[in-house]
């Protein structure tokens, strides 16, 4: 028999479950600008926002 305690065990959500989750429980949003799924525009956008929320990334040049 095998007993787990409240909250573990059971089946793991993937990552995609779980920024699915947040978007629609808690209006949180984890994004990434390399995300096939977006057009060059959206990624631009994202990639603004996150500069002007958290400033310019170290590791990468922004062309523009």
């Amino acid at each position: 028999m095998r007993w787990h305690p409240p909250g573990y065990g059971g089946t793991r959500r993937n990552a995609d479950q779980v920024k699915r989750d947040g978007w629609q429980e808690q209006g949180m949003l984890a994004v990434s600008i390399e995300d096939d799924r977006l057009t060059w525009p959206e990624k631009e956008l994202v990639r603004q926002l996150g500069d002007r929320l958290y400033g310019k990334r170290k590791d990468v040049i922004h062309e523009q």
